[in-house]
């Protein structure tokens, strides 16, 4: 048997002879926040992963909107679901690039920790109430420096590099429309999960939304969908193969043909399906909900939100904004109703 620390070194070793030139390597990180020992088996970008895996922020996914508010059905996407998925596209495209999959994986599994209640309609809600407004992936990084808790610590303590992905993740989206990122992903694995992010959501959501007898596969753009494929798994599969064939060296692009039919597939879901009345009227309610229980807390904080005042140094405000966002759907209309609805008379 290796000694443990050969174990670690053996994986590093294999990263030096097969990635390409291009990919990060675990042994290039520029560190974390706070130094710490190595791990006798694992490389840095393999930690952060396992970190994230088993924070409570990613556990909460499973009870967190994707498009579907708190979904009563089994086949329904949740934020965890659609995290998973993405991991797993932004893994087979790195694969195939021969790019660092355990970066790719850190990154992903946390791209979306940060994510609010009700999916982008508690994004709104905060932004709106929050000075200097609210963005969830700058509140995903918030939480694996800060708002998750380890014996050694506040905060994960993840790799820059994985820190930079989270944080960048949905700049790289940009790419859908032919354009290079302005700022970040400073790795190309960070610019994979952007894009694997975009075909997981574009994919699912229509999956999701015929499911649910939203939309009808006729009522898609059918240009679109000739090009890119009439069934779930042959979308995927396109999109992704559009990436690898797409790319090439320091450069991550997707095939233009692919790329066009993918931006009118998405425009027709941000134009038609998510703003239809089935959806959007339980977003307005959410909303309703979110801000009244926002402004409650603000003015009534918690035991638990004074701890993290004085833990943090926070103001009131930011730590009700990160009290909110941490939130399940579930707990939320839970609290809700706790605190701002009236209860029955026991005597």
């Amino acid at each position: 048997m290796p000694r443990s620390h050969a174990i670690r070194e053996r994986i590093e070793e294999k990263e030096k002879l097969f990635l390409s030139p291009y990919a990060t390597r675990a042994t290039n990180s520029r560190g974390r926040l706070t130094d710490e020992p190595q791990d006798p088996c694992r490389t840095v970008f393999q930690r952060d992963r396992d970190r994230i895996l088993h924070s409570k922020a990613f556990r909460r996914l499973k009870r967190k909107t994707q498009v579907f508010l708190a979904p009563a059905g089994d086949h329904y996407r949740t934020r965890l679901t659609h995290t998973l998925e993405v991991s797993q596209i932004a893994r087979s495209i790195a694969r195939a690039l021969f790019l660092n999959e355990d970066l790719v994986e850190a990154i992903a599994l946390g791209h979306d920790l940060g994510h609010t209640p009700f999916g982008h309609a508690g994004e709104r809600v905060l932004d709106r109430l929050v000075p200097g407004g609210f963005r969830h992936y700058e509140q995903s990084l918030r939480v694996v420096d800060l708002l998750e808790a380890r014996s050694a610590g506040p905060g994960l303590n993840l790799s820059w590099e994985t820190r930079d992905g989270i944080l960048y993740h949905s700049a790289a989206k940009t790419l859908l429309y032919g354009n290079r990122p302005a700022e970040g992903p400073n790795t190309l694995e960070g610019i994979v999960v952007g894009i694997a992010d975009a075909i997981g959501y574009i994919t699912h959501d229509i999956d999701d939304a015929l499911r649910a007898g939203v939309i009808t596969l006729d009522s898609l753009p059918q240009d679109a969908l000739n090009v890119l494929g009439k069934t779930h798994s042959e979308r995927i599969e396109t999109m992704v193969m559009a990436v690898i064939e797409g790319s090439s060296g320091a450069e991550i692009a997707i095939l233009p043909e692919i790329r066009e039919a993918m931006v009118t597939l998405r425009d027709h879901m941000y134009a038609k399906v998510y703003p239809c009345e089935t959806i959007d009227r339980e977003i307005r309610r959410a909303e309703r909900m979110l801000a009244q229980l926002f402004e409650y807390l603000l003015e009534h904080p918690t035991v638990e939100m004074q701890r993290e005042m004085e833990r943090t140094g926070d103001p009131l405000i930011r730590v009700t904004a990160d009290f909110v966002a941490g939130m399940t759907d579930e707990y939320a209309m839970q609290l809700y109703q706790e605190l701002l609805l009236p209860h029955p008379w026991k005597g």
